[in-house]
C-alpha cells in the first residue's frame, strides 16, 4: 500500500484549521485521518490538532487488526474517547468554548478498509465499479436533500451549506457512521475536507485520480485545482492506494 497526505491553507483563510496524517503500525496497516476544525479564536486548530494527536497516541499502542469487527470497534471506542477529551477541554478553556471538528478516519489493511466519519469531511473510493462517496455528510443541506426538500443542484449553492448536524467535541456524546469495504488491488481511497469536495467537481476528481501521475502529483493537482476554483477554505486530503507487493509500502507525511 502507498499513501500520501497533503494540506493547504487555501487562498482566503488566514489560518489552516485542518489537520490530518497517515500512521503505520507494526504490521504495516495504516490509519488515515482528515479533520476540519471549527470555532472562534483559532479554536478550530486546537480541536483538529487534539483529534489527530489523540488518535495517533491510541494508534501507537495498537499492534494488529485481524478482522473488520476489530477495526470498527477500535474506531468507535477511540473516536468516542476523543470526543470526550475535546468536549471537556472546551468546557475548561473559555477561549475554546464551542470548538469542534469534523473527522473522517480509515483503517487500511491488506484485506479491508474501515471508515468512520462525523461531519462533512468525506471518503471516496475509486475502483473497478467506478467512483463512489462512501460517507454521508452530517449537514443540514444533505438532510434537506435526503428528505426531498431541495435537489442536489440546489445544495451546491445553498446559503447554509456549512451548517453541520454532527461534529466531534461539541456535545458530551456523538454518533458516528462506520462501514467496512473490501480493499483490492488498484483501489484508491480519497479522504478530504470540504475545502476540496466543495471546489473540485466529481468528474475532475476522477480524471485526476485516474491519471498516470504519482500519488504525490495527484494530491498536488487536486489541491491546485481547488485553489484555482477559488480556494476559499483550507484543503486537506489523503490518497491511499492498495497494491500487492512483497516490498513494504511507502508513506509520505508531508
Amino acid at each position: 500500500m502507498k499513501a500520501v497526505f497533503m494540506t493547504d491553507q487555501g487562498k482566503v483563510r488566514q489560518h489552516n484549521e485542518d489537520n490530518g496524517g497517515i500512521y503505520v503500525n507494526s504490521k504495516g496497516q495504516r490509519l488515515a485521518i482528515v479533520a476540519d476544525g471549527m470555532g472562534g479564536h483559532r479554536a478550530g486548530d486546537v480541536a483538529s490538532e487534539m483529534t489527530l494527536t489523540s488518535l495517533k497516541g491510541f494508534w501507537d499502542q495498537t499492534d494488529d487488526f485481524q478482522t473488520a469487527e476489530e477495526a470498527e470497534g477500535w474506531l468507535r471506542k477511540h473516536i468516542a474517547e476523543v470526543n470526550t477529551i475535546l468536549y471537556e477541554h472546551s468546557k475548561e478553556n473559555e477561549q475554546c468554548e464551542g470548538m469542534g471538528t469534523t473527522v473522517v478516519a480509515a483503517i487500511c489493511t491488506d484485506r479491508f478498509a474501515t471508515i468512520a466519519n462525523i461531519g462533512d469531511s468525506r471518503c471516496y473510493i475509486l475502483n473497478e465499479s467506478g467512483f463512489q462517496q462512501l460517507t454521508e455528510d452530517h449537514s443540514l443541506v444533505n438532510e434537506l436533500v435526503r428528505s426531498g426538500q431541495i435537489t442536489k443542484e440546489d445544495a451546491e449553492h445553498h446559503p447554509r451549506k456549512n451548517v453541520l448536524l454532527r461534529a466531534l467535541g461539541t456535545e458530551a456524546a456523538v454518533e458516528m457512521d462506520i462501514k467496512t469495504i473490501t480493499f483490492e488491488e488498484g483501489d484508491l481511497l480519497l479522504l478530504c475536507s470540504d475545502g476540496l469536495s466543495n471546489k473540485v467537481a466529481v468528474a475532475e476528481m476522477i480524471k485526476i485520480l485516474k491519471s498516470g501521475r504519482t500519488l504525490e502529483e495527484k494530491a498536488s493537482v487536486l489541491i491546485e485545482q481547488a485553489n484555482n476554483n477559488g480556494g476559499e477554505d483550507n484543503i486537506t486530503l489523503v490518497i491511499a492506494e492498495y497494491f500487492e507487493s512483497n516490498e513494504s509500502g511507502m508513506i509520505n507525511d508531508d
